[in-house]
């Protein structure tokens, strides 16, 4: 053999060297891939429904909430979970906005459901008739509500990173069609009301999420089925010794039913 290489050694060392770029390139792609997480909104974010807050009593935030999940299963992830009970748009915008940062590149929220009063207005039915309430309420949801959805998106989107992935995440219908104690004090009617009251909600959201350029995911499809008393509950009825869980999703209504939701692309 001569001491110069032969052709076949030369396109070998060739490839072997192609193949080793690659995987530094592949190395960096998938340590890129980990997602700088911002989880902002209220107590369906937070993870209220879950019985368990060791993350932040007072905002009741959990680690069987769906943000929490998500940075459990994409393992790097760096996750700022600020979602807080009770929050309204005004509040994520003077409380929880200043986690979005230029670096961050995904950011998920459930928001909208504190400013009409939609928690007040299930318990009212279970106290008196809510059907007017909730009749009066879904006739004016884009007076209510439009014009404080457009300035979170925009708000948020404009903060975020440069095509950071923004989702939206509807709320699902509450009730069945079956009746339970978890129903209890709210007739067929109002159940029927409250549902439609969420349906409308949830196209309102869908209307403006899609005007201001982030990405809407509904709930109504992946909860269907498994709404307060039916056979497979993914949401809490009334829960009178901790009123606060009631009508929340429950664990499996996280891991099952809003996980899926911010993993699932398109």
């Amino acid at each position: 053999m001569s001491g110069s290489s032969s052709p076949r050694l030369v396109r070998l060392r060739a490839a072997l060297l192609v193949l080793a770029a690659f995987g530094v390139f592949a190395a960096a792609g998938s340590a890129a891939a980990a997602d700088s997480y911002v989880a902002l909104g209220d107590s369906y974010s937070s993870g209220v429904g879950t019985g368990s807050y060791t993350l932040d009593g007072a905002c009741k935030r959990s680690v069987y909430a769906y943000p929490y999940l998500y940075a459990q299963k994409y393992t790097g992830t760096s996750l700022s979970f600020v979602a807080c009970s009770g929050a309204k748009t005004s509040d994520l915008l003077a409380k929880q906005i200043q986690s979005v940062t230029g670096t961050t590149t995904l950011v998920t929220m459930t928001i909208g459901g504190n400013d009409i009063g939609f928690a007040d207005l299930i318990y009212q039915c279970t106290l008196s008739d809510c059907s007017a309430a909730l009749d009066t309420t879904r006739a004016n949801l884009e007076a209510r509500l439009g014009a404080s959805l457009d300035s979170v998106y925009s708000t948020v989107k404009s903060r975020a990173a440069f095509g950071a992935k923004i989702i939206v995440l509807g709320y699902p219908r509450v009730f069945s069609g079956a009746s339970c104690f978890g129903t209890f004090g709210i007739s067929s009617t109002e159940r029927t009301k409250a549902n439609a009251l969420a349906e409308s909600l949830d196209q309102v959201i869908a209307t403006h999420a899609g005007n201001d350029g982030v990405t809407y995911k509904s709930a109504l499809g992946a909860f269907t089925g498994h709404a307060v008393c039916s056979s497979s509950p993914w949401l809490n009825g009334l829960n009178l010794f901790n009123t606060g869980e009631s009508y929340h999703p429950n664990r499996s209504g996280n891991s099952a039913g809003y996980l899926p939701l911010v993993t699932v692309s398109g």
